[in-house]
């Protein structure tokens, strides 16, 4: 089963988190005491490893609330995984009216017990009125037969008849309904046979078909239970880990092995046997070597071991190219990390490194000792925090690790720019606290301006390592517009036709005012440098005001209205105003459906420009309009379904933007002379 979605309620900062959806790796990011451990805490409940739990009604339960509203049934967790085609064809077979079920909901309540649901599940074939028709059918056919009969058994005929009809028009549930059909048939049966009444065929099959009715009614009950028996035990383990162990670099093998014969390991024990595990070493086989005075065999099974560990650690550590050496030494085990590139190639013992490669080496060490079949092999992994003693580079190590060498899915929480996913927008969810409502969680980038601050770090810190990447650059004025750009242009590629120019990097600028500040910091490196506007007065003023200051000749600036060719040209146009208005309004809808239950939008079209038709729309409603929603939106759609945005009109005008701008790089790279000589 692969987690989809999960929601927490009733626990500790959290009334009602919202539904949120999960993937591969989510990153949770908020400020601090938002609530993001509660998060994970609540989550873990749901299977930990030491089993379902019940939860504490004082501790637990939000401390704003009386305690009369918490009852054992009152929910607190609730998740939808969805099951792959093998668990589909077996849930099937355990339960065949769940045949096409691909998603099941699962929960816990306060009591130590879970919740199933299966979405989608097909009703159970039952109906009063069918029943009631075939009863209405058997009776007088029944009636007429035992006319024929002497009185006493004629009298026990239509007694059985008429305990029938009243049994079998009785309750409504399908379950409660076969409880008294089925002692009722068997006595309908019983009877007609004691008396010798003989019914045609057509009535005995209706007879026939009510019993297999019951039958298949009963048999729905335990199946049922067994295959929601049969979901929790599909419940990976999920680990929560907050503080991560740190591992010692001088072990001795000959105690360790006392104390693991007498069963008495201690945590630093248990991280030993990871990193032996880690690095294909076995304690027992050391110890025996060295009894046997077998050193050089030793030797090269340490030196084997420090070789894989090297290997593996250089390619998550990018701080610098370190090398890892055991050292068996009598009884004893040592780690030792050297700097091969620095001047002199010293070891140093483990226990002495930084806070931070110790952090990470046993990060590195625990993990996948427990994630290749060990206990967390299949869990789903909740790390509070990770990474705080790194370096903000190495930080970044650390999510490229997270995103690439585990197989479980990962959900961790961070206040860090650096371990913000900004790459995979759709793994970041915000996390925002208030008084009233508690911690709610967003899919969207919404929050204060301090839950929004690593986003807004992390973007600014990824587009200032992509500034001078090339020596071609297209400057625009906002985020949104480098989003749509980089999408539309990929897909168009792929798709055969015209993109945007191989090697031209695309950078936001922050507004229509701080283009001019953009061009001068690129065009100072000697860059090549385009720039494209919007077409309404801000963007005119900026392109007057770059080529007033000799920063960029007139050719090297664009406007979006390039995109309307013939006499289709509008007197403004932003980026969003290339995409078919029926297509941008769709995404305006779903990003905001939740914002707009229950209100009427009713957009204005004879304001020319879409995004200021949607503000004054919004405005009307009493909400603001943000673009940043269905750009995000619109990245998200283009991954998984792109023809749905890239209608002939768009793909007409995007690819007349393109061709302007690529015809205008062209003609740079010609000149190849500084802006404005």
């Amino acid at each position: 089963m692969h987690l989809t979605e999960f929601r927490i309620t009733n626990y500790r900062s959290i009334n009602d988190s919202g539904p949120v959806k999960v993937g591969q790796l989510t990153s949770l990011v908020g400020r601090n005491e938002s609530g993001k451990s509660n998060l994970l805490l609540a989550l873990r409940t749901l299977n930990p490893a030491g089993g379902i739990k019940p939860l504490t009604l004082i501790k637990d339960f939000p401390r704003h609330r009386r305690l009369s509203e918490c009852t054992d049934d009152t929910k607190a967790v609730s998740t939808v995984w969805e099951l792959d085609a093998a668990q589909q064809t077996q849930l099937a077979g355990i339960f065949p009216r769940a045949a096409g079920v691909t998603h099941v909901e699962i929960g816990r309540w306060y009591k130590a017990a879970h919740w199933v649901c299966f979405r989608d599940l097909k009703l159970l074939s039952f109906s009063l009125n069918e029943v009631d028709a075939r009863v209405r059918t058997i009776v007088p056919v029944i009636e007429s037969a035992a006319e024929k009969l002497e009185d006493a058994p004629r009298q026990q005929a239509k007694a059985a008849l008429t305990k029938l009809s009243t049994d079998l028009a009785g309750p409504n549930r399908a379950t409660d309904w076969a409880s008294v059909a089925a002692p009722s048939l068997a006595n309908l049966r019983k009877v007609l046979a004691s008396v010798g009444a003989t019914i045609p065929d057509r009535e005995d099959g209706l007879i026939t078909e009510l019993e297999e009715l019951v039958v298949t009614i009963n048999a729905d009950g335990p199946a049922w239970q067994k295959a929601r028996d049969w979901a929790v035990k599909l419940l990976p383990v999920f680990v929560y880990v907050d503080e991560y162990p740190e591992l010692t670099g001088h072990q001795n093998v000959a105690e360790y092995l006392t104390r693991k014969a007498a069963n008495q390991l201690t945590d630093a024990d248990r991280n030993f046997e990871k990193m032996c595990k880690v690095a294909g070493l076995d304690p027992q086989q050391l110890h025996t070597l060295h009894s046997q005075n077998d050193h050089e065999t030793r030797n090269q099974l340490a030196n084997r071991a420090g070789a894989v560990v090297t290997t593996e650690l250089r390619r998550l550590w990018k701080d610098r190219q370190l090398k890892v050496r055991f050292s068996p030494d009598a009884n004893h085990l040592d780690t030792f990390i050297a700097d091969p590139n620095a001047v002199y190639d010293v070891e140093v013992n483990l226990d002495e490194r930084s806070r931070g490669l110790k952090w990470f080496f046993s990060f590195y060490i625990t993990f996948s000792a427990d994630t290749s079949d060990g206990p967390a092999d299949k869990a789903v992994l909740l790390l509070d925090e990770p990474g705080l003693y790194l370096h903000a580079l190495s930080q970044g190590d650390l999510l490229r690790h997270l995103g690439a060498d585990f197989k479980n899915q990962i959900v961790y929480t961070t206040h860090s720019p650096f371990m913000v996913p900004i790459e995979n927008l759709d793994a970041i969810r915000t996390v925002n606290i208030d008084q009233d409502a508690g911690t709610t969680v967003s899919d969207t980038p919404t929050g204060d301006a301090r839950t929004l601050f690593p986003l807004q770090m992390a973007l600014g810190f990824s587009l200032s390592q992509s500034l001078f990447v090339g020596t071609d650059n297209l400057v625009v004025e906002g985020v949104t517009d480098f989003w749509m750009l980089s999408a539309t242009s990929e897909y168009l590629h792929g798709v055969g036709k015209t993109g945007l120019k191989k090697g031209l990097t695309i950078t936001p600028a922050g507004g229509a005012p701080k283009v001019g500040y953009m061009v001068s910091l690129l065009t100072s490196q000697q860059l090549r440098v385009l720039v494209l506007l919007d077409d309404e007065k801000q963007g005119r003023g900026a392109r007057d005001e770059l080529v007033k200051s000799k920063l960029i000749r007139d050719d090297g600036v664009i406007f979006v209205s390039t995109a309307f060719p013939g006499g289709g040209k509008p007197a403004a146009a932003d980026i969003e105003d290339l995409l078919d208005p029926d297509v941008f309004e769709a995404l305006v809808r779903e990003s905001y459906k939740t914002d707009l239950k229950g209100k009427t939008l009713s957009p204005n079209g004879s304001i020319p420009r879409i995004v200021k038709r949607f503000e004054a729309a919004f405005s009307d409603v009493g909400l603001e309009f943000h673009k940043t929603r269905p750009a995000r939106l619109l990245l998200a759609k283009m991954a998984k379904e792109p023809d749905r945005i890239m209608t002939p009109l768009a793909v007409e005008r995007m690819e007349a933007l393109f061709s302007a701008i690529n015809a205008a790089h062209a003609k740079a790279v010609k000149r190849d002379a500084a802006p404005f000589q």
